[in-house]
């Protein structure tokens, strides 16, 4: 499970951080290389994933999701200082149940 939670993040990181760059790039009028970095992290991103153990491309994604999630609120209120409510909060929450339910619910 460590491996597991280790990956989420990294390909978490490389999303929002990748996205992030790009978005500075296209919106903020920052140079073209921020751009660039942004793209090659974020085909990084499309590579991580693919190193879970977990044998479904779907469930891997969709509990990506929740993930993500969690980290663009995290990512906001630290990188942008925009400060999450308790919306932010409670939803972020129910997005992680949702991971732990695709992932680790007993199936047969």
């Amino acid at each position: 499970m460590g491996q597991a939670v280790v990956l989420f993040f990294l390909a978490g990181l490389a999303e929002i951080g990748g996205g992030y760059l790009v978005w500075l790039w296209l919106r903020e009028n920052k140079p073209f290389w921020l751009g660039f970095v942004g793209a090659l992290i974020l085909m990084l991103y499309g590579i991580i994933p693919t190193l879970q153990k977990f044998p479904s491309f779907g469930r891997v994604y969709a509990a990506y999701g929740g993930v993500f999630v969690v980290m663009a609120v995290l990512w906001g209120w630290g990188i942008d200082k925009k400060m999450p409510d308790r919306y932010d909060w409670i939803g972020a929450a129910i997005c992680l149940m949702g991971v732990a339910v695709m992932l680790w619910a007993p199936r047969h």
